[in-house]
């Protein structure tokens, strides 16, 4: 109850009434003078001067009458604290995780490949926003969408652990990528903001659509993006199939991603950009941008007039039933 410290009064005029507990004292003095009967007696023996237990506790109510009045009219007076700050947040947002999963993703310069790396970050991202809506878009050569945005955040993990790219064509369609999670985020009723990670380790390769086309329409549609380059400087070793059919690995002849592009998608959309060159930074930039949504939702809102007379009016309530009850029960012979 820190109200208490900051407490203030909408009606204090109500306090005058407090005038009248003063006339109250009085007047009952003077009835309770006039009540007795007095009576003359040759003398005292047989009659007891200690009172009992009952008479002991008698001014209990006329105390308890008296309470009760008192928190009434501090009741009617409206207590009030007038600046209570709070923070709130909204119900959730929209994400949509466009992951690549072309073969230069199973490169092993992360740990056990980049893959595998991307995959345990995106599911630490989804366990850590609880109350957003996420889905899953991937693409290689084309796009296709894993799993639309839910709050079965267990089903959407699942769905994060069995994408990979055996029933997509060879390349990398980020262009496709991007703009089918922008379709998806496009269906959403959601009204708060809407948002998408696109993830991917390398260079426009095949696709109907421009990445920054694509980026056009996230803009136009209030969609921000945030873009994650993977992947090390150097030449990394990636696994292939050759022509006998056996899976053996060979350098990525790329030497990086397409940083200028993922900077401007980024920039065109008022999202940002990341690089990653290990599994624990790419865990490190999740958690950022879980910390810059937190903020962007995050609303702090200031509350007047918040009223505190339901306390004093309960408190009334008690103490005017306790003297009805001890005035019909303990103390009905009395009165």
């Amino acid at each position: 109850m820190d109200w208490i410290t900051d407490i203030q009064f909408a009606d204090p005029w109500f306090f005058l009434l407090l005038l009248g507990i003063p006339l109250y004292l009085y007047l009952r003095k003077r009835i309770e003078r006039n009540r007795f009967v007095r009576l003359r007696m040759s003398t005292l023996e047989g009659v007891s001067k200690k009172p009992t237990g009952r008479v002991r506790f008698m001014f209990l109510l006329p105390v308890f009458r008296l309470l009760t009045y008192i928190c009434i009219v501090i009741a009617l007076a409206r207590p009030q604290t007038h600046f209570s700050n709070s923070r709130l947040y909204s119900e959730g947002i929209d994400i949509m995780l466009s992951l690549d999963v072309s073969p230069s993703m199973y490169a092993i310069d992360f740990k056990p490949n980049r893959m595998e790396a991307a995959k345990v970050a995106a599911q630490s991202f989804i366990d850590a926003r609880p109350n957003d809506r996420i889905g899953l878009v991937v693409f290689a050569g084309e796009a296709f969408t894993q799993c639309p945005a839910t709050l079965d955040h267990n089903l959407l993990k699942a769905q994060v652990e069995q994408a990979d790219n055996w029933y997509l064509k060879d390349g990398t369609a980020i262009g496709d990528g991007l703009f089918m999670a922008v379709n998806r985020l496009a269906d959403s009723t959601n009204p708060g903001q809407k948002v998408i990670i696109l993830l991917t380790d390398g260079v426009r390769i095949g696709g109907k659509f421009s990445p920054l086309d694509a980026a056009q329409a996230a803009k136009q549609l209030n969609i921000r993006v945030y873009t994650i380059g993977v992947g090390s400087k150097s030449n990394s070793p990636i696994p292939v199939v050759d022509k006998n059919g056996r899976r053996i690995f060979e350098l990525d002849p790329r030497i990086s991603y397409d940083e200028p592009m993922m900077q401007e998608i980024a920039q065109m959309t008022g999202g940002t950009h990341f690089k990653a060159s290990s599994p624990e930074s790419l865990i490190d930039v999740y958690q950022e941008i879980d910390k810059i949504e937190k903020q962007k939702i995050a609303v702090d809102i200031t509350r007047r007039n918040e009223e505190h007379y339901f306390y004093f009016a309960l408190v009334a309530v008690i103490l005017l039933f306790a003297e009805m009850l001890l005035s019909h029960t303990l103390f009905r012979s009395l009165t």
